[in-house]
Parts: C-alpha cells; structure tokens; sequence
C-alpha cells in the first residue's frame, strides 16, 4: 500500500499538469480537432487537502486543448464518474466558443440546448469554429458541478494574429489559469447555501491547479520559467464559481492585447481585475534584472471569517529569470502595487473599431435576491431549469414567452434585430459577471464607468453587473438560437439568477439538423433514478 505522503505526491502531480506535458491536446490547422476527455473521478490535492474529485483526463485543471482558426473541434466526451458523494451526471460547455444555429444543439447547456449526459454514457460535440480565435475554456455546465474540477483551458490560435509582432512567445507553456477551491464537494456545500442563504466561502485559491490555505502543506508555486529580453503572452483564465482575482507580476507592466476571444488596442497596465468566467492575454516583457519575482493574484469572493481555511494572500506563482535560483522571492508577498495603474474595463477598445448599431429591442434586467434565502431573481423570476430542454420545446413548436413556463424566464426575440439589455445600477456588494453562451455583446455600459460609448466598445462574453449599472448590446443574426445568459458566480446561478435568450425560432427549426445520439440523451437521463443524474 502507498504511504499517506506517496499518495499526496501523487495528488499533487495530477492535480496541476505542466502546460507542456502530454495533457495538450493538438489540432493541425484547417482539420478536425478530434479530443477526447474522460470524465472520471480522481483523488486530488490541489492545496494539499486530499478530496474526491470531477475532471477530465485525470488532472485538474483539465488538458489544454488547442485549435486553430478555421479547425473544428470534435470533443467527445465519456462520462466516467462512479464517485456517489458527487453528482454522477455531466455537461460540458465551451465557454466563448461561438455556436451556429445548425449546431446549437452541440452547444452544451443542460435543459437549455441539450439533456446532461449519464454515467458510462459518451457525446460527441462536434463545432466548426470558423473565424474565431483567442482565449477560451470549457467546464462542466451542471448545477454546480465545475466547481468539483471540471474545467480546463481551450486556446484557439490564430496563424496571422495582427498583434503577434509584439510578443515572442505564445503556446502551452504561456497558460495562467486562477481559479477558487474548497475542500467539500458540491452536495453538502449547495445544501448548506439552500438552508442559509449565505454562499460558501472558498478555502483556497490556486494558480494553473496549485494553491495554499492557512494551516495546510507548503504546496510549492506554480513557476512560470521565462528568458531574459523576451516577450510572453500570457493568458490568463479565470475559472472560478465565485472569487474575483486581481492579477499582477512584481516590477512589471501588462500590456492587454485580447479581451475574451476579442482583439483589443494594446493597454499597458500593472493590475487586472478579473471576473468568473473572464479571459485576457497579456504581453509581459522580461526585462527586469534576473531574479524571482511573485505573480500576484489574491482573491475576493464572500468574507473570510466564513472559512477560516482562506488566505488570499497565498494565491500567487512564482516569475523565474532563466539563471535565477530555484527559490521563492525573497520579497514580501503583497497583494500588488499599492498605486496601481489597474484596468478599467470602459477604456477598452476593440483593436479594430466597430459601431454598434442602434437597438431594435429594449430590455431592462432587475436583478435582486430574496433575503435570507438562496434565491436570485431576474424581473421577479427565479429561473428553475425545465424538464424539457429550451431547444426541444422550440423544436417542437414552442414559438413565444407565454409557451413556456414563467420560471424558464425565456425571452423570445426576432431574427435579425439588434437587443439592448440594460441592468439598472443595484445595491449589491458583489459584482455579477453576466455570460452570454453561443455569441457575445458590446459593452455600452461597463460598470466599471459612467461612460456611454456607442461608437467603439468592446465585444466580449463576460461583463460585470453591478452598483454603477450595465448596458449591453447583441445581434441577433447568424447565431440564433436558444444562449443561456447568466450570472457567472455559479452558485448564484443555481439559485435562479439566469435567463435564456432564445431567438429565430422559425429559422431553428429550420437550419438545426440534430443527430440521433443527441435525441437518445434526454431520454437516457430521465430513465435514470435520481441518485445516478
């Protein structure tokens, strides 16, 4: 038998692979991207706390898959878990990754565009990804499911990325994924939110599957190795359920050159706030004296006093100088610089400018959550997940609001019109990072400012709502179909706080062409005895 401590090494290997081990998964341009994850339930410590986990491939974070522009991605995903504690059903998503309507139904978003996949069942998502390219992720889509593991990074690359001039180096290695931990798994954690209304406070923090917590093991810093002189994009994900990190890199300044898939204007800053769900590349340039410096990346997310397991000033990795020795910083640990020149999501700019066309349809989100309960609501509904998936319903027939049931929260829109969503400033302490599945949005209105901009916001999937108010924008053209938009805080999620966004219904029905092995998975799911879905 292995001792306890072979075990946790072990754990510990698994649990944060290099970026440029064997867990990559390769396409060659313009060809099929065909992956494989096996979804299987593994022993991890990511902090050093030994816990039954979800994941794919074994590891957390999941491999890297990568593609490039024009590949379509073939995942095929086999669902593996046996583990009773956690739920035994999954979902993956793709997050940013634009859908067609003929593929909406490859789309990934339980009881929206599909039905969970079962134990010892297999799905193949199959998604041209066209033009696309940037920083992506997938995760488990399932009540709150990810936050057992599931999640991992999908980078789509672009051979001729007109910003490439201004960095050396982009691949495997070049990954930053932050994300929150807690040593419980999802059932108990989302039994004790229901009973009390109060979300669960993360013990940890961990950076590409490593992190700390107060009292726990020395779990050794990711190390990100780089030379002297050169330049490093750098990509950073933040896959969390909850926690909002705040990125920087001792004596250095980040330059943004991409917001979630979408090529900005250069902006050099020395912090970044990051939301759940959010993505953006970074150059930095080694050109500081050789050393180690720490790469800072504290979180927030609920108060700490609830999990007296959490220290945000462990979250962090280490910036080694080729020639530098294999130590960590002999500097303080900070949470940055103490005047920072931080991003401000509104002075984004697209790198090519584009004018949002003026709105056809207005619609006004309150978002507001009942007191003392876990319960979020969006214009007074709650969303509750149908039986029938959204897609099925429209496929049926279903062709306005009033065909579904109230608490779907199913807005209809027409084909071809231009949606502003605006939510009003509220009194909430947590901003709400709102995600828009199949396609994105222009920023009108960042919460992040009082700025209107109508001539060149930026476009991206994620986007913070909050104190200050938020205005979004989206056409609804060759991507219709029925996109889950949600808070991605995903145990707000679960609580109600999401709509769905369904549009075109006629040209669904018409153009969604879907395969016999999706119409076996919602009735193998319904055969299944709760305790196995």
């Amino acid at each position: 038998m292995k001792s306890l401590f072979a075990q946790l090494v072990l754990a510990l290997a698994l649990s944060r692979p290099h970026p440029a081990s064997g867990a990559t998964l390769r396409s060659r341009a313009n060809k099929v991207n065909a992956v494989t994850l096996d979804i299987v339930n593994a022993n991890l410590a990511p902090d050093g706390f030994m816990r039954s986990t979800v994941v794919a491939n074994g590891t957390y974070p999941g491999p890297l898959i990568t593609a490039t522009k024009g590949d379509t991605l073939q995942v095929t995903v086999n669902n593996k878990l046996n583990d009773p504690t956690m739920r035994q059903s999954t979902s993956l998503d793709f997050d940013g990754v634009f859908v067609k309507t003929n593929d909406s139904f490859n789309e990934g978003t339980p009881f929206v565009t599909t039905c969970p996949l079962g134990p010892n069942a297999t799905f193949t998502h199959t998604l041209p990804l066209g033009d696309q390219t940037g920083t992506f992720w997938y995760h488990s889509q399932l009540s709150v499911q990810y936050v057992d593991g599931l999640r991992g990074p999908l980078v789509i690359y672009d051979p001729d990325d007109p910003l490439k001039d201004m960095y050396d180096v982009d691949d495997e290695t070049t990954i930053w994924q932050v994300g929150d931990w807690w040593h419980n798994s999802t059932l108990p954690l989302l039994d004790g939110y229901v009973a009390t209304g109060v979300v669960p406070v993360s013990d940890s923090g961990t950076f590409n599957g490593a992190g700390r917590f107060n009292g726990g093991p020395e779990v050794p810093f990711f190390v990100q190795d780089v030379q002297p002189g050169k330049r490093y994009r750098f990509r950073i994900i933040n896959t969390s359920a909850r926690n909002v990190f705040t990125m920087s890199v001792d004596n250095h300044n980040l330059t943004i050159i991409e917001a979630d898939g979408v090529a900005t204007k250069p902006m050099t800053v020395d912090t970044i706030e990051i939301l759940a769900g959010q993505r953006y590349s970074v150059v930095l340039t080694a050109d500081q004296p050789v050393a180690n410096y720490w790469i800072n990346a504290p979180f927030v997310g609920g108060s700490p006093s609830k999990n007296l397991n959490q220290n945000a000033t462990l979250s962090r990795a280490v910036l080694r100088y080729a020639g530098a020795p294999a130590v960590d910083p002999t500097t303080p640990m900070t949470t940055g610089p103490e005047n920072p020149n931080a991003l401000i999501e509104a002075n984004l700019r697209p790198l090519v400018a584009e004018r949002p066309p003026p709105p056809d349809i207005n619609i006004t989100l309150n978002v507001v959550v009942t007191d003392g309960k876990a319960q979020w609501n969006v214009n007074n509904v709650s969303y509750v997940a149908p039986t029938t998936p959204t897609l099925v319903q429209i496929l049926n027939g279903a062709n306005s609001s009033s065909d579904f049931n109230i608490t779907e929260n199913t807005f209809v829109l027409p084909r071809n019109k231009v949606i502003q969503v605006d939510f009003p400033p509220n009194d909430d302490d947590e901003a709400h990072p709102f995600h828009l599945h199949g396609n994105n949005f222009w920023v009108i209105k960042s919460n992040s400012s009082s700025e209107i901009n109508e001539v060149d916001p930026i476009r991206r999937d994620v986007s913070g709502v909050g104190a200050a108010g938020t205005t979004l924008r989206f056409v609804t053209d060759n991507a219709v179909g029925p996109w889950f938009f949600h808070c991605h805080i995903f145990w707000h999620m679960q609580a109600g706080l999401a709509t769905v966004m369904a549009s075109g219904m006629d040209t669904i029905r018409q153009d969604t062409n879907v395969t016999p092995q999706w119409e076996q998975l919602c009735p193998a799911y319904q055969a299944l005895p709760p305790d196995l879905q």
